[in-house]
C-alpha cells in the first residue's frame, strides 16, 4: 500500500471539489426543465452514480487517471432553455438524444471530426451566451437578499484568492448555514436517496433546442478540454472507448433525470496532477476514488435537493453563479481571441443570451446558427495567385517593396549612363 495515500486523498479532495462546485448547478438546472423535488433528487443522484461507474471502469481497465462528471455547462444550458412544452419527460427524450449522439460520435469518427471542426470561438460563445444570465445571479442575490448572499460572496472571493480549490464549496457552506439560520427546518422533508423513473417523451422542438445543443455544449466544454488535461499530463486514453461509455451510462440515468456524464474539465487536474502523487503510473488510483466518493456523495442528493427548496431560488443560483464565473471567463476570452472570428463570435454570444425561442427551439441553436451565418458571410476568398514571371520581375499590380520605391526606379530608369552622356 506503499504510495497510495496521496493518490486516495487526491482522488477525495476531487469529488468533494467536484460535487460541492457544481451540484447547485445540476439540481437548479433539472427544476427549471420542469423535475419536481424526487425528479431532480433521482437526476443528481443517477448522473453521480454514472460518473463513479465509469470512473471506476475506465481507470481499472487503461490504468490512466480518467476523471468522470456529470456536464455543468449542460445543466447551465437547461436553466437557460426553461422548462419545455412536454414537460420534464420531454427533457429527458433530449438527455436520450444527448446520450446517443455522444455514442454514436465515439463509434462513427466522421462524426466526432466533424464536431470537432466547429470553430472555437462559436462554441465558446453559446457556451457564454448560455451562462452569463446564471453568472448574473450572484449580483440579483446581494440585491434581494443581502444578509445571506454577502457573506457566501465575501468568503469566496477570500478562499478565491488564498484556497481557489475550495472557493465554491466554501461559499456553498456559508450558504447551508444561513439556510439552516433563516429557514423552516428540515422536519417533514424526504432526504432518502432512491432512483425515481420517469417515462421520456419525444417532442421535436425540444429535442433541437436542448438535445442537440446538450451534445454539442457536452462535447466542446467538457470532453475536448478534458482530453487536452490528459494530455498536458502526458496521458493519452483512447478518445472512442470515454465517449461510448459516457454516452451509454447518459442513456442509462436519462429515464431517471440524469442530463449528461461525461469527461471532467476542470477536477481533472486534482487527479492527473503532481498532487495525486509523484509517480504518474499510480494516479489512476485517485480518478477511481474520486469515482467512489462521487457516487457515495450522489447518496446525498436528497439532502441537498431539501436544503435547496427550503433556501431562497435567487441564493441557490448566486452559488451555482459563482462556480461558473471562471467557465465564463474562459469563454469569453476563447470566444473573442482570434479577430477573423470576432464579429461572428459576438453575435452567437448575443443572440444565445438573449435567451428568446423561435418556433419552440431555444436560442443557443439559433445563436450557433446565426454565428455560423455571419462567419460564412464574412468569410474572404483567398488572393489569386499571381502569374508566373521570370526570376526578378514583379507584377505590375505588385506593392513596392519599400516606401519610395517607385520613385527611386523612376530616377535610375531616367538617368543616363556614362555611355550615354
Amino acid at each position: 500500500m506503499r504510495g497510495v495515500g496521496r493518490p486516495v486523498l487526491a482522488g477525495v479532495v476531487t469529488a468533494l471539489v467536484g460535487f460541492g462546485g457544481a451540484f447547485t448547478v445540476v439540481l437548479t438546472g433539472l427544476r427549471a426543465a420542469g423535475a419536481s423535488e424526487g425528479q431532480a433528487a433521482s437526476g443528481l443522484l443517477a448522473v453521480c452514480l454514472g460518473s463513479g461507474i465509469v470512473a471506476v471502469v475506465l481507470g481499472v481497465r487503461t490504468r490512466q487517471p480518467i476523471s468522470i462528471a456529470w456536464s455543468t455547462p449542460g445543466a447551465a444550458l437547461l436553466i437557460s432553455a426553461g422548462t419545455p412544452a412536454g414537460g420534464f419527460a420531454a427533457a429527458e427524450g433530449a438527455f436520450l438524444l444527448c446520450g446517443a449522439l455522444i455514442v454514436i460520435a465515439g463509434l462513427v469518427r466522421p462524426l466526432g471530426r466533424l464536431i470537432a471542426a466547429i470553430p472555437t470561438p462559436l462554441a465558446s460563445a453559446m457556451l457564454a451566451g448560455v451562462l452569463l444570465d446564471l453568472c448574473l445571479a450572484p449580483v440579483r442575490a446581494l440585491h434581494d437578499v443581502p444578509l445571506v448572499a454577502a457573506p457566501v460572496i465575501v468568503v469566496w472571493a477570500l478562499l478565491a484568492r488564498f484556497a481557489r480549490p475550495w472557493a465554491v464549496p466554501g461559499a456553498l457552506v456559508v450558504a447551508i448555514a444561513g439556510i439552516a439560520l433563516t429557514g423552516p427546518g428540515l422536519s417533514g422533508v424526504a432526504v432518502a436517496p432512491r432512483l425515481e423513473w420517469t417515462t421520456p417523451t419525444f417532442d421535436v422542438p425540444t429535442l433541437v433546442s436542448i438535445g442537440l445543443p446538450l451534445f454539442l455544449v457536452t462535447m466542446a466544454s467538457q470532453n475536448v478540454p478534458g482530453m487536452a488535461v490528459l494530455a498536458q499530463f502526458g496521458y493519452r486514453p483512447a478518445l472512442r472507448g470515454i465517449l461510448v461509455s459516457t454516452g451509454l451510462a447518459t442513456l442509462a440515468g436519462a429515464p431517471f433525470g440524469g442530463h449528461a456524464v461525461n469527461l471532467a474539465a476542470i477536477s481533472a487536474a486534482l487527479a492527473a496532477g503532481p498532487e495525486a502523487g509523484p509517480e504518474p503510473g499510480r494516479r489512476w488510483i485517485a480518478s477511481i476514488t474520486a469515482g467512489v466518493g462521487l457516487a457515495v456523495l450522489g447518496l446525498g442528493a436528497g439532502l441537498a435537493t431539501a436544503l435547496l427548496l427550503l433556501s431562497p431560488p435567487v441564493l441557490v443560483e448566486a452559488v451555482a453563479g459563482l462556480a461558473l464565473l471562471g467557465a465564463l471567463a474562459a469563454a469569453v476570452s476563447s470566444a473573442v481571441a482570434a479577430p477573423s472570428g470576432r464579429e461572428a463570435a459576438i453575435v452567437t454570444f448575443v443572440v444565445t443570451a438573449a435567451g428568446v425561442s423561435f418556433a419552440g427551439i431555444g436560442s443557443a441553436f439559433w445563436g450557433l446558427l446565426a454565428g455560423g451565418a455571419i462567419l460564412l458571410l464574412h468569410r474572404r476568398r483567398p488572393p489569386a495567385e499571381p502569374p508566373d514571371l521570370p526570376a526578378g520581375r514583379r507584377p505590375p499590380s505588385a506593392e513596392p517593396p519599400f516606401p519610395g520605391a517607385r520613385e527611386v526606379w523612376f530616377r535610375r530608369r531616367n538617368t543616363p549612363t556614362r555611355g550615354q552622356r
